[in-house]
């Protein structure tokens, strides 16, 4: 009995020794963890210090518009805008529309109050950069300085497309901004955003960096961030802890007209190389050459062969454009140009933009199977986009003699097709059921390729078919109207 005694007690001692020793040999562990942790969790950034930096780059503008006759006052507060100025000024607005009515001027010969934005001198010669739908259609553009000197500033130039504009006031020796570097900033980065929103000039708030690359646009990748921006706060300047410019503040998702909490910028590395040429030219020449796009799916790109989804699937090519000249056809998918890679359809449109018109460049496209490369000159985008009337499609002369495959009915196409649609080859789809109506194949299409092969004629066409296993999904090539798309035909179970 005392041996037992005895050993449980030996026992739970060496236990106890055991554990303290573990315990010693962990504790560097623990405090490194705790230490690491702390290091991580810092607190909430201190911006006083910014905003002292950034805050004499920040202005106001206001914008006036010359009101016909009898037109009312244009962007007069509302009921809430005018209490907000009663409560906090003890005053209303002049000549709002709550004003005696005495008291009210003449307005048909004067400028009205337009809209109200911000900005931040680029330059410390009076060049300052705003957002283009600021500015855009006012008689005169009013700039008030964080010391409350006040300018009017001529319109350089803007551009609608990238929602970018400069003004120029005369004055020298402005606290010009600091531009940042956007390949820098990191999702979860603290940003202060400074602003004029609802008119409240040199108004600060700040959050984080939600989102890069954010596709909402043709031409540029937004930053998205939490930032509290509101009417007003347009073409402020995003500012990063560095005390850097690093975006222009421009749009935010709302379903009431303020804050939701998603807000985006436009990266400012876009914005000076837009800068650059309404500095020069007042206007901004981009590339074009001449495609209407789409994505490229999984399945597509798999029933194609490529190795992955990439790419800008060519749905229309544009009569005596670059992209026609260069042989690009509809169907292709467009994975590289000027040697940058096109990892999904919205980046073409910004890799040809950036490119100079005239310049001779190359395009990759993966057709039936294989890699072409396709030398290509750069025309110049339209200022605007001129609508184009469609000619109506001419009457289809069915075909006598058809050919059944997967649920497709199809014939040669007619000559009047053929000149109709600009096409030298294919078949006409004439009755569709189970599966190719299940793959969204319509009566009146026209397949101009299968299984990454051309289709020319029915005799091809009988010819592929042949040759295909029924049992494995196949991929079609087809043209609706103007359109070209590819469709993925699966065999019945």
């Amino acid at each position: 009995m005392n041996t037992g005694k005895k050993f449980y007690a030996y026992l739970q001692a060496g236990t106890n020794t055991l554990i303290s020793s573990l315990a010693i040999l962990m504790m560097p562990a623990v405090v490194g963890l705790l230490i690491t942790h702390a290091q991580i969790v810092k607190g909430l950034p201190d911006f006083t210090e910014l905003v002292e930096v950034v805050g004499p780059s920040v202005v106001n503008i206001r914008t006036l518009e010359r009101a016909p006759r009898g037109a009312q006052q244009g962007g007069v507060p509302d009921d809430e805008m005018q209490e907000l100025f009663r409560r906090f000024f003890g005053v209303p607005i002049p000549n709002g529309p709550n004003a005696p009515r005495q008291q009210r001027p003449n307005r048909q010969q004067e400028e009205q109050p337009r809209g109200v934005g911000s900005g931040f001198i680029l330059t410390s010669d009076g060049f300052i950069m705003t957002n283009a739908h600021v500015v855009d259609g006012a008689d005169q553009v009013l700039v008030t300085l964080p010391d409350k000197r006040e300018f009017k500033a001529k319109i350089v130039g803007l551009d609608k497309r990238s929602d970018v504009a400069v003004v120029k006031i005369d004055s020298t020796g402005l606290p010009a901004v600091k531009i940042g570097d956007v390949n820098r900033l990191k999702v979860g980065e603290w940003v202060m955003a400074i602003g004029s929103p609802f008119g409240l000039d040199n108004s600060v708030t700040a959050g984080i960096v939600s989102a890069k690359q954010r596709d909402t646009g043709d031409f540029l990748p937004f930053i998205q961030t939490d930032v509290a921006i509101n009417p007003g706060n347009s073409g402020g300047p995003l500012i990063n802890m560095r005390g850097e410019v690093v975006g222009i503040n421009s749009q935010i998702y709302s379903r009431s007209g303020g804050f939701m909490g998603i807000s985006f910028a436009i990266p400012i590395d876009e914005a000076v190389r837009v800068s650059d040429q309404l500095k020069v030219s007042g206007r901004v020449q981009r590339g074009r050459i001449g495609v209407q796009i789409d994505q490229v799916s999984k399945e597509v790109a798999e029933s194609l062969g490529l190795s992955r989804t990439q790419g800008a699937l060519v749905r229309s090519v544009e009569a005596n454009s670059p992209a026609e000249k260069a042989g690009v056809e509809a169907g292709d998918i467009i994975l590289k140009f000027d040697g940058r890679n096109v990892e999904k359809s919205s980046d073409l449109p910004r890799i040809v933009g950036n490119t100079k018109p005239g310049s001779k460049s190359w395009v990759t496209v993966w057709r039936r199977g294989a890699q072409k490369e396709l030398p290509i000159v750069v025309a110049e985008i339209e200022p605007e986009k001129v609508a184009v009337t469609q000619s109506q499609p001419a009457e289809i002369t069915k075909p006598s003699v058809t050919q059944f495959f997967m649920g497709l009915t199809v014939g040669d196409l007619s000559d009047i097709q053929k000149k109709d649609l600009k096409l030298n080859n294919g078949v006409v789809v004439e009755t569709v059921t189970d599966p190719a109506a299940r793959a969204g194949i319509r009566e009146g299409d026209v397949i101009t390729a299968m299984s990454n092969s051309e289709v020319k004629d029915l005799k091809s066409f009988e010819l592929i078919t042949s040759k295909l296993d029924k049992s494995k999904p196949v991929n079609v090539l087809l043209r609706r109207g103007e359109w070209a798309q590819y469709v993925v035909i699966r065999p019945s179970r």
